[in-house]
């Protein structure tokens, strides 16, 4: 696997909710060997003095770690100012909770969510450090549209020596499908069926071995997020991965779950956010 050249931006406006998100992306960008932006974001004066304070702090671990790094302070909303620069390169975006109160949490929804709505480009979001990193969690629905997300993964275990867990949900049938009937018909070993998700799962465990890491699989039966969330719970995991191959822009998501979203507000964990297409590794 080879790395496309892409940086990462870390992302504060000023709130304490926020350094767990720094430290993990000054962890990464060591790891991988990659340039930074620092981005402050100035939301009113509200926390300026906090956000000088931390900033500064920050960019003093990155020069200790000879990082290369630049830094920019954007004046503006948390989430609008973030896509704002991240559409503007390719990036990694590191960010946490931005310490909405919970009236506002209500009112306007989570800031996690707003980041999947506008950044286009894979989110890492570190509510924890959950460090250090040893069991990587890539929740795959089987189909072409997770090869992104098995690539971005496979780079940090291969950086850290983690090892992976791909998990499969098979939901209940709701419509008479045949590769449906067929998936349901092989539950006790799905990889032994000819469905495209079987050969998606092989040819992903294949890659994975291929290169020396540590894979194994876990299959699942019930409703998406209830089973990620179990999952992530008995396992133990470190780090989960996330994607999903439809556009947070179509109308989809007004009749089905946020699937990325509902876990990563209900697990402690960094998540790792990363649509179809949104590749940035080879």
């Amino acid at each position: 696997m080879i790395a496309k050249e892409f940086s990462l931006l870390l992302c504060t406006n000023g709130h304490q909710s926020t350094r767990p998100a720094l430290e993990y992306g000054v962890w990464l960008a060591g790891l991988l060997g990659k340039t930074v932006t620092l981005l402050g974001i100035d939301e009113d004066n509200k926390y300026r003095t906090d956000l000088e304070k931390i900033l500064s702090e920050t960019a003093a671990e990155l020069e200790n770690k000879g990082i290369s790094f630049e830094h920019r302070i954007e004046v503006g909303h948390g989430t609008d100012s973030i896509a704002r620069v991240a559409h503007a390169g390719n990036y990694l975006t590191i960010a946490g909770p931005l310490g909405r109160p919970a009236w506002r949490r209500v009112v306007y929804g989570r800031s996690f969510r707003r980041l999947l709505a506008k950044v286009e480009t894979p989110i890492l979001y570190v509510p924890n450090t959950c460090l250090p990193l040893k069991r990587i969690l890539i929740c795959v629905g089987g189909l072409a549209y997770a090869h992104s997300l098995e690539h971005f993964g496979l780079l940090i275990a291969q950086a850290t020596g983690a090892t992976i867990t791909l998990l499969h949900v098979v939901e209940p049938i709701n419509l008479d499908y045949p590769t449906s009937k067929e998936i349901h018909d092989h539950l006790d070993n799905i990889l032994a069926s000819d469905t495209p998700q079987a050969k998606n799962l092989r040819n992903a465990l294949t890659a994975i071995r291929a290169v020396g890491v540590s894979v194994d699989l876990k299959i699942r039966h019930g409703s998406i997020v209830h089973e990620i969330i179990k999952e992530i719970e008995l396992g133990d995991y470190d780090l989960i991965g996330l994607g999903s191959p439809y556009s947070t822009k179509s109308l989809r998501h007004l009749y089905t779950p946020n699937v990325t979203a509902e876990v990563a507000e209900s697990v402690h964990r960094p998540i790792l956010a990363v649509r179809m297409g949104q590749s940035l590794v080879d």
